[in-house]
């Protein structure tokens, strides 16, 4: 009678063990679903992640991504000291990837033109919509759920981009790079610049 009684002991000491391990293993997975991926890509950068270009460090302080029914796209703030940069991303036939400036040398009011002239260079307007926005970090002046945004071509690689937010243009202007000129570095998810 006794050897059943620790057998008996025994195996609920083993049941109880084997749904103990099994609960923490589960709860450890759960925590991991969560963890960004350690290495990064364009379409992963988080924040407080370093993109590197032409020698130069950007920490990522923001993140916008784009839905203009279906059709998405992201944009990244980047900033080094008082410099800010933003990096688009997005997925057509190809990715594109845009380096791009914000500049307040361009006026634009009302709705902008197909065709304009900057910096002597004449861009013309390839795509535009209203798109609807999450964000993540610091945006700027773009806080709105909406905006009205048109992308322009100039010679060679150059882009433009003017965004309306509610009235608040926003205009920037660049190249389009290849992703192998980035050096991509996971940060600590924190942003570095107030």
């Amino acid at each position: 009678m006794l050897t059943y009684f620790w057998i008996f002991v025994i195996l609920a000491l083993g049941i109880a063990a084997f749904f103990i391990v099994r609960q923490k293993r589960l709860a450890t997975v759960g925590k991991f679903s969560q963890i960004v991926p350690l290495e990064r890509s364009i379409f992963t950068l988080q924040i407080g992640d370093i993109v590197e270009y032409m020698g130069e460090d950007w920490v990522v302080q923001g993140k916008l991504m784009y839905d203009d029914n279906g059709y998405q796209w992201q944009e990244y703030l980047l900033q080094d000291g008082d410099r800010i940069r933003w990096l688009a991303v997005e997925e057509d036939d190809q990715v594109q990837v845009s380096w791009l400036i914000p500049t307040d040398d361009l006026e634009i009011t009302g709705t902008p033109p197909k065709q304009l002239q900057f910096a002597g260079d004449d861009y013309r307007c390839i795509e535009s919509g209203e798109a609807t926005m999450s964000r993540q970090g610091m945006t700027l002046n773009r806080n709105n759920k909406r905006c009205q945004y048109f992308d322009y071509r100039g010679p060679g690689n150059q882009v433009m981009s003017i965004e309306n937010w509610d009235g608040d243009i926003e205009v920037t202007v660049g190249t389009i790079i290849r992703p192998s000129e980035l050096l991509l570095l996971p940060g600590d998810g924190q942003r570095v610049y107030e």
